[in-house]
């Protein structure tokens, strides 16, 4: 039988979460440095949720040292490894050069320092609401949906709980706060799920701030 989600969350569920940071990106990690995925993992991790780096480095290390054998494979009681770019006979001595990094990390406290998102898995774990919001409300659809950005942006608030508004309105102060140029923020939003140009005369910093302000104003 699968795993359950207790089971799987116990023993891979951090683990998941490192490969995760690996999609779309390349896994060339060497014995000096991480690559910019486990680097864009570890700043947001030691900057959220810093014990987790810790169970990261238990799942790595354990899946290196004993990889599921046949027995749990036939009966589907396994994690299997997401494609993410190491060659079969490679990956355990890859997954353990990852718990590798991250120990030392943890040791010799390295600690990535804060930025802007450097990755897709990034700007996703660092503004979850956003993404939200953004693929959910602006795909390519959009146009199709509703009669502007402003109605839009009015059925989110009228369909979605105040507090994950508010989280919203939180990740776009966030978001403003890192002070990137226009071409930046256009990647972000972008990297967010957003598939519609933002409407003249505004670039992406100030309909977002647009946005904001319409999502706090009193009814």
């Amino acid at each position: 039988m699968a795993l359950t989600p207790l089971a799987h969350d116990r023993s891979y569920g951090e683990l998941d979460e490192v490969l995760r940071a690996y999609v779309g990106q390349a896994a060339d990690d060497t014995r000096e440095e991480p690559s910019a995925a486990l680097t864009a993992y570890l700043r947001h991790t030691w900057h959220t949720r810093p014990w987790a780096l810790a169970v990261a480095e238990s799942q790595l290390r354990e899946y290196a040292r004993t990889p599921p054998g046949r027995l749990r494979v036939r009966l589907g009681e396994f994690y299997a490894l997401p494609d993410v770019g190491p060659a079969d006979a490679d990956v355990l001595d890859w997954l353990a050069l990852l718990a590798d990094h991250i120990r030392r990390s943890v040791e010799e406290g390295l600690v990535p320092a804060p930025g802007s998102p450097a990755t897709h898995w990034e700007w996703g774990a660092r503004f979850p609401e956003l993404g939200q919001f953004l693929g959910g409300w602006f795909s390519q659809d959009m146009p199709d949906e509703f009669d502007g950005h402003e109605a839009a942006v009015d059925d989110y608030a009228a369909t979605t709980d105040r507090r994950l508004v508010a989280r919203l309105v939180g990740e776009i102060g966030e978001l403003l706060a890192l002070g990137l140029d226009e071409a930046e923020y256009a990647v972000g939003v972008a990297e967010l799920g957003m598939e519609v140009e933002v409407p003249a005369p505004y670039g992406p910093s100030g309909w977002l701030a647009l946005v904001a302000a319409r999502l706090t104003a009193p009814d």
